[in-house]
């Protein structure tokens, strides 16, 4: 489980231990073999000349991602989703396809017309479920690798998901969400005329949390758990009751058992944090409950044995991060451990081993992503490396990974210059399967990336940053700088692909993606240095590696430009507020004032307790000191405001309390609302995502000689 952040619907990041690190580059590996693709912008055709070098919004289409990479348990196949974007319907559009681990030959699964996703193998290897789009809704599939046939299993009403083989491969468990008719008040009177077209029934919410980020206003039902015969059949809902049972899921070794995580507790919409493990008798019904613990416990996993649940979470200390713990115990919820309660990391996502004697985690260290395999007896040894695939717009930390029963890890992996490729580690060995963007990187130059570290001049912590450099870049050449702020705030930046970096850089920009005090992946220390203090120290963070890329001969101090999205729009406006350094600023869907943030955002029973210790009429003073808008008088940065219309995690409101105000003192600016856009999708959409690096391009250059403010009446 992870606590909620600004960064998509991501819970608690992760988090690493501190080591200083030299200043080096980022290169590109050996390309592997090439891939077909869908309608993209390459196509359509052009009337150059010659081809454009440098990346460009139209490139944007061509672009492919590798993710979910499954490999089966023999480990001859990997089943991934490649999500490619579409020129004509400007959306990414997701495939699964397979690939031979021996040959490298790869084989697409249904057609690309459909949006196919979440590949699972079956106990024997035989059969891959999925869920998949084709003829409307997504439904529940099973495609047997022997003839190739392909069975459409359901015929829900809403989507299905965490999609867990029974062992004996008889039955599919998956969640999904349940409707009801919600609390309803009042009636239109009943004299309606025929042929009338009177206005819509009143709409009546009644949770705390009535709206999501990427969903929009809630309809009412909880997510259920459910199982379907793996050949056909009716679909039997398991678990009931107004709270979300949700997976992933995990069978016990008989097939008796369905173990997943919940908060069942009648206070559960107070408590964004807090779940259990429970265990689900699918015969009578019967949910027991295995641990008690304050704090999330979740993602249980059923050891190959049987004996043993392994499973995530924290002691929940109202604190704004923590480090994600492994813990093992018995099947019947006796013996609780944590694995990893004396190492400094955090952990996502769980394999066993074969042998069931120790699992595979993933975590982040230092802005990078590994596996580890780590024993019963808590011997840690890395088994994987160079992760990737946290996103596209920006250098995310992540990826994901299985491992077969040999022990052939199948992972996503990647580098600042080339996007998530599938790839396939033996004995510690990595192989890259797929070239998913081959044509584009035959022509196209990319900017060199670079890892720089300074000591900031708050307290002397080392901060590391990656900066890219323009293609083409010389030595000694000073060039406009972008400082590019991460969000989250409990997420970090690495050596990872990222589309408006290299836009940027294309343009003539060095752009510098910083970790200031609050990143995960360097110790859980480092991260929590701004609980309950947010904005504040990691100001001075940020303004000492800027301060670094100047003496390194890169930047020019007379050019330096800010921007961020999220908590990087948050440390934006706090920036302009503190200092007039930079020639401009654009600041992303930011949270501006913390009461209204914490009153109208999509988690309201977590950012005030968690983020600042208090609701905002406890501390109304506390509130305000943190509140980017109790700055706005000093600030004299002409500054671009960017937010999804859609966005419900830093609600709209937000992004126009900040517009207005610095129109109502003068500052130069302008509120861009991407149409359609949530928090999370405000960069999902290829034509949106260009034209919002586009827009903030042409915002620096405007403003690249400076401004002078009017004189004071």
């Amino acid at each position: 489980m992870r606590k909620l952040a600004f960064l998509g619907a991501s819970l608690l990041a992760l988090a690493a231990q501190p080591v200083l690190a030299q200043e080096v580059s980022v290169r590109e590996p050996a390309a592997a073999a090439p891939e077909a693709a869908p309608t993209s912008a390459a196509a359509m055709g052009s009337a150059r000349t010659a081809p454009e070098r440098r990346l460009t919004g139209a490139d944007l289409f061509d672009l492919a991602i590798a993710s979910d990479p499954q490999i089966s348990p023999d480990g001859q196949h990997i089943a991934y989703v490649r999500r490619q974007n579409d020129i004509m319907t400007d959306r990414a559009v997701s495939s699964i396809w397979l690939i031979d681990t021996a040959t490298g030959e790869q084989t697409p699964l249904g057609t690309s017309d459909d949006s196919t996703s979440s590949p699972r193998w079956s106990p024997d290897g035989k059969r891959l479920a999925y869920v998949s789009t084709v003829g409307g809704s997504a439904q529940l599939w099973v495609h047997w690798l022997n003839g190739g046939a392909a069975v459409r299993l359901t015929g829900l009403p809403t989507s299905p998901s965490s999609l867990a083989w029974s062992p004996d491969g008889r039955s599919i468990a998956y969640t999904m969400l349940v409707k009801d008719e919600g609390t309803s008040f009042g009636n239109a009177p009943k004299n309606k005329p025929e042929g009338a077209k009177w206005a819509e029934s009143l709409e009546v919410h009644d949770l705390l949390a009535y709206r999501a980020d990427g969903e929009g206003y809630l309809k009412p039902g909880f997510e259920k758990i459910f199982t379907v015969p793996a050949t056909g059949g009716a679909p039997r809902q398991l678990t009931f009751g107004p709270y979300h049972d949700t997976g992933p899921l995990s069978w016990s070794r008989d097939g008796r058992t369905i173990f997943f995580a919940a908060n069942r507790k009648p206070e559960w919409e107070r408590d964004p944090v807090e779940s259990e493990i429970h265990a689900l008798d699918i015969a009578s019904g019967a949910v027991a409950t295995l641990t008690d613990r304050n704090g999330p416990d979740a993602n249980p996993l059923v050891s190959p044995d049987g004996s043993k649940i392994a499973y995530l979470g924290f002691d929940d200390r109202m604190s704004a991060y923590e480090n994600n713990q492994l813990y093992v115990m018995n099947r019947d919820g006796s013996g609780q451990r944590s694995l990893t309660a004396n190492w400094d990391y955090s952990v996502d996502a769980i394999r066993w081993a074969a042998d069931g004697k120790s699992l595979y985690a993933q975590y982040d260290d230092h802005g990078e992503t590994y596996v580890a395999r780590i024993g019963l007896d808590g011997a840690v040894r890395t088994v994987a490396s160079g992760l990737s695939g946290g996103g596209m717009d920006r250098p995310y930390t992540g990826g994901s990974f299985t491992v077969s029963e040999g022990g052939a890890i199948a992972f996503t992996g990647g580098t600042a210059v080339r996007p998530a490729e599938v790839q396939i580690s033996r004995g510690g060995s990595a192989r890259i399967l797929t070239d998913l963007n081959r044509s584009l990187r035959e022509v196209k130059s990319l900017g060199e990336v670079r890892k720089i570290t300074t000591a900031s001049s708050h307290d002397g912590k080392t901060i590391e940053g990656w900066l890219t450099l323009p293609p083409g870049y010389r030595e000694g050449q000073r060039v406009p700088l972008i400082l590019e702020i991460h969000g989250g705030p409990f997420t970090a930046y690495g050596p990872h692909f990222s589309t408006d970096n290299q836009l940027y850089a294309a343009a003539g920009y060095a752009v510098l993606s910083p970790n200031p005090r609050g990143s995960t992946s360097y110790g859980a220390a480092f991260a929590k240095e701004i609980d309950k203090a947010y904005p504040g120290n990691d100001y001075f963070d940020l303004i000492s590696i800027v301060d670094r890329a100047i003496a390194l001969g890169i930047a020019d101090p007379d050019a330096l430009f800010v921007t961020g999205g999220s908590g990087g729009g948050v440390l934006t406006s706090w920036i302009v507020g503190k200092t007039d350094r930079f020639k401009a600023a654009v600041t992303q869907k930011p949270v501006i004032n913390w009461t209204t943030q914490a009153l109208t955002a999509d988690g309201p029973g977590f950012f005030g307790p968690y983020w600042l210790g208090a609701e905002p009429w406890e501390k109304p003073d506390l509130f305000w000191a943190r509140s980017p808008l109790s700055l706005v008088g000093n600030v004299k940065t002409p500054t671009l405001v960017i937010v999804g219309a859609e966005d419900y995690r830093t609600p709209v409101s937000e992004s126009e309390q900040y517009y207005t105000a610095l129109r109502l003192r003068g500052v130069p600016t302008a509120l861009i609302k991407v149409p359609g856009a949530s928090h999370g999708s405000i960069a999902a959409r290829p034509s949106q995502a260009a034209a919002k690096a586009s827009a903030i391009l042409a915002w620096f250059e405007k403003y690249r000689k400076g401004w002078t403010p009017p004189p004071q009446p």
